[in-house]
């Protein structure tokens, strides 16, 4: 009888596991044969750009839309860049209508999204921009439209950027936790929160330059659409003049004071439709779900997006581990159908052993095809590492950059388990440092100066990477190196970079290299498919997805530059000094 059973309930489970398994498989076989197609443009359509959705460098899939057909999510950026463009040469795309209440994209990405919107602009399709209220950043963008409204009672942000850091010496002292920190440059202030109340003078002059060179370009952006020279723009936010809706008419920043649905009724006389004809607003997604905006031909180019913090290992979609970003660009080397390789980068940096693999391919590569990087937001530190040695590098003028300098952290948490918790701890090892890399007691002196040679050697190798690179000397390297951040304005013209200008830039420049014109582009990584979606081991990306939804894009940012605290423990970083919010 047991045998029965035994045997019973096993059949039964193997029938429950094949029942889910063919579900999965049809619900899959059913989302593939829909068609993208499905979805339409329509007649008189208008493009949403909804700027309070966050365009990252790679596509975030979701299984529920696959399975559902709707799409709710946002393209990558380049996507985005892409679907305007193609917009611009649909006759079915009348305009673009901008949400500008907010923007979750940082200056680089909004630069991008800008310049494409004023391309579309030079059709003779209108751009309305709107919101109640509209902040800074998202008038960054809005502002490039040939319209711009807010709402009577409403307004435009407008009183001036700040970058404040945290500072964490105070929580750690009250924790008798002491920071054994190890750093080559005086720049290098990614260790700052653990070991200053305030910042450096060094970290404070580096900060104020960065934030005003970002502030200079967005005024001087703001100051060409709008037709105000950009020292009025500044004294508008130096004297709070633009506090209010009519004040911000007064001051020429937006075209009129209107309500949602008085908006929506100048949008219905611009396609000339009736007044209570409902619009065909074309959402981001379903524009790319409907339309083949992608570039055919016959030669490849390798378009390779890394974005996120430098790791050691495989990593996520949201990370670049040094093994599979290895693993990509040897790939694009070896196939001989690709011409030329783009490396996106979109990193403040991370493991120092990662990047100097990755650094690795690219020299490989270089010597068999065009390596050409386009830098997104902010390439610096280990994503300027992965960089150095390419052909030629692009950046926007606002991008974040440089931070050429290399640290450690190892925690002596000796007194915060003794006093604190009233755990104590005893070893016996085979050599005098065998257990030296432990939180659970302090350095010698003699270990302290291991670590800092090794910390030292790095940065060497590090300066002589870009040395070799960017054909400079050391000496000059070691000038502007010091773990020191640069904007890309200043970057071209240290020669950190080679020229100003987004992904498309890069693009036209590898294709120049090669000497082809008849090419198509093979993205890195691919869509994701149904079964990717569903079983991939995305767990951390889909977590991050929570947190990142119910904190919001700024609050995730805080979130994961104290987070990223706890990734310096015990491991040589390149890494950017300190995550750039900007208010």
């Amino acid at each position: 009888m047991n045998n029965f059973f035994r045997t019973f309930f096993a059949a039964l489970l193997a029938l429950a596991v094949f029942a889910l398994i063919m579900l999965i498989i049809t619900i899959g076989a059913i989302s593939s044969m829909k068609s993208s197609k499905e979805a339409v443009t329509g007649e008189n359509a208008v493009l949403v750009v909804d700027l309070s959705q966050h365009f990252s460098e790679i596509e975030q899939s979701n299984p529920v839309e696959a399975i559902s057909g709707e799409r709710s999510s946002p393209p990558s950026l380049y996507d985005m860049i892409r679907l305007i463009r193609h917009a611009k040469n649909n006759k079915a795309v009348k305009g673009i209508y901008i949400k500008s209440g907010n923007n979750n994209n940082d200056f680089s990405s909004s630069l991008e999204l800008r310049n494409a919107i004023t391309d579309f602009k030079s059709s003779g399709k209108f751009v309305i921009a709107f919101a109640d209220a509209i902040t800074q950043k998202a008038y960054y963008v809005a502002s490039a439209a040939g319209k711009v409204y807010c709402a009577p009672t409403g307004g435009v942000d407008w009183h001036g950027f700040a970058m404040t850091l945290p500072f964490i010496k105070g929580t750690l002292e009250k924790l008798e936790i002491e920071p054994q920190i190890f750093y080559a440059g005086k720049f290098k202030s990614a260790t700052e929160p653990l070991r200053e109340k305030q910042m450096t003078d060094a970290n404070r002059l580096q900060s104020m330059e960065l934030l005003n060179d970002i502030y200079s370009q967005f005024l001087s952006a703001i100051s060409a659409s709008r037709k105000i020279d950009t020292a009025t723009l500044h004294r508008y936010a130096d004297s709070n003049a633009v506090q209010f809706a009519h004040a911000a008419l007064d001051k020429k920043m937006v075209d009129g004071l209107k309500y949602d649905d008085e908006v929506k009724d100048e949008i219905r006389k611009l396609l000339k439709i009736d007044r209570d004809a409902k619009i065909n607003f074309v959402s981001a997604g379903k524009y790319a779900d409907a339309e083949d905006f992608y570039q055919s031909g016959h030669d490849k180019i390798a378009v390779i997006y890394a974005e996120g913090t430098i790791i050691d290992g495989n990593g996520e979609r949201d990370a670049i581990g040094g093994v599979t970003y290895r693993n990509r660009i040897r790939t694009a080397r070896m196939d001989k159908s690709i011409k030329a390789i783009v490396l996106r980068i979109n990193s403040g940096g991370g493991s120092a052993s990662a990047s100097e693999q990755i650094w690795r391919e690219v020299e490989l590569a270089k010597k068999v095809k065009p390596v050409i990087v386009s830098f997104g937001n902010v390439a610096a530190s280990g994503g300027y590492y992965i960089a150095c040695g390419a052909n030629i590098i692009f950046a926007q003028p606002n991008t974040i950059t440089g931070s050429i300098g290399v640290f450690g952290v190892l925690p002596n948490m000796e007194k915060f388990f003794n006093n604190k918790l009233g755990v104590t701890f005893d070893e016996v090892a085979t050599s005098p440092d065998a257990g030296m890399m432990t939180v659970t007691k302090p350095l010698s002196a003699s270990q302290r100066t291991y670590v800092q040679n090794a910390i030292d050697t790095i940065y060497h190798q590090f300066k002589t990477r870009v040395a070799s690179g960017r054909n400079k000397t050391m000496q000059f390297v070691d000038s502007i190196a010091q773990g020191r951040v640069w904007s890309g304005k200043r970057a071209v013209e240290l020669g950190l970079i080679d020229h100003i200008g987004g992904l498309e830039d890069a693009i036209a420049a590898a294709a120049k290299e090669a000497k082809i014109k008849d090419y198509r582009l093979r993205e890195y990584p691919g869509k994701q498919t149904f079964f990717e979606m569903l079983f991939g081991d995305d767990g951390d990306s889909k977590k991050e997805t929570m947190i990142k939804n119910e904190l919001g894009e700024e609050g995730y940012k805080t979130y994961k530059a104290v987070r990223n605290i706890k990734q310096f423990i015990g491991v040589a970083q390149t890494r950017m000094p300190f995550e750039i919010i900007i208010d």
